[in-house]
């Protein structure tokens, strides 16, 4: 039980087939209690659409390992939601969290003919904003005697061009930006802070055509799956990663990344 009496706090938790369910599966499979937030909201508004039943599954699954659960529908581009969420935390289990993962993310697809102003505000709010804040919190409730994880999903942005992803990219490189600012000065305080990138990863937005683009691309020959990822992030939680800080961690299976230009602009 890598993570025995650990508290994580989760984002972005909506769907069964997402990476931050396979998060909090994971880490309660080691001993972890799990908090976790979602925004229906914005599934609704993508391909995949809201999975009214989603966070009720994961919360069932995190209590069938026997760790306590809380999940929370949360709009985290709203800034004073994040101190009353750690405070909704701390007073369910009595504590609040030694592991953060900042896995929420907003993305909507342009370029740079198609990106607005509106669009970019939008992504900075989740992508940069609120994770950032998330960060700040979680340090301000952490006990100077405590240890604490961080972890923040990253993409693949530095690994091959996303010229179709504009609003996304420059926003999330902050999941990165933010480990290879801050992990020095967070070490003084023995919390870690690290990146994962889960590469190509089938949380159900993937089409049978994109899946059959991009295999063959994975030397393994089948798509990422959220489980791997899981793992990665389990470690680098795990007082086995403590040693590990400041780096980003591309689990992407070897994936051969090739640069599209993008459509004609």
């Amino acid at each position: 039980m890598k993570s025995a009496g650990k508290l994580a706090l989760v984002t972005g938790v909506g769907r069964t087939k997402g990476l931050g369910a396979a998060v909090c599966k994971k880490l309660a499979s080691e001993g972890a209690d799990i908090a976790f937030t979602y925004w229906h909201e914005y599934d609704e508004t993508m391909p995949w659409g809201k999975e009214k039943e989603g966070p009720a599954q994961t919360f069932q699954a995190v209590t069938s390992f026997g760790k306590e659960a809380f999940s929370k529908e949360l709009d985290l581009s709203k800034p004073d939601n994040i101190p009353l969420l750690f405070a909704e935390v701390k007073n369910h289990f009595g504590r609040t969290p030694d592991i953060l993962i900042n896995n929420a993310a907003h993305s909507v697809n342009d370029n740079i003919k198609t990106v607005t102003a509106a669009s970019l505000d939008r992504h900075y709010e989740i992508n940069v904003r609120a994770v950032t804040l998330l960060i700040q919190e979680f340090l301000h409730h952490l006990d100077r005697n405590r240890s604490g994880r961080i972890i923040n999903i990253a993409t693949g942005w530095s690994r091959g061009q996303m010229p179709e992803e504009i609003s996304y990219v420059v926003t999330k490189s902050a999941a990165e930006t933010l480990v290879h600012s801050i992990s020095a000065q967070l070490a003084k305080r023995n919390v870690t802070i690290n990146a994962v990138n889960p590469g190509p990863t089938d949380t159900g937005w993937m089409t049978e055509e994109i899946q059959q683009e991009l295999t063959p691309l994975f030397p393994g020959g089948r798509i990422g799956r959220p489980e791997d990822a899981a793992e990665a992030v389990a470690f680098l939680v795990s007082d086995a990663g403590a040693w590990i800080t400041g780096q980003v961690l591309h689990s992407e299976g070897g994936f051969l990344n090739r640069d599209s230009p993008g459509e004609n602009i």
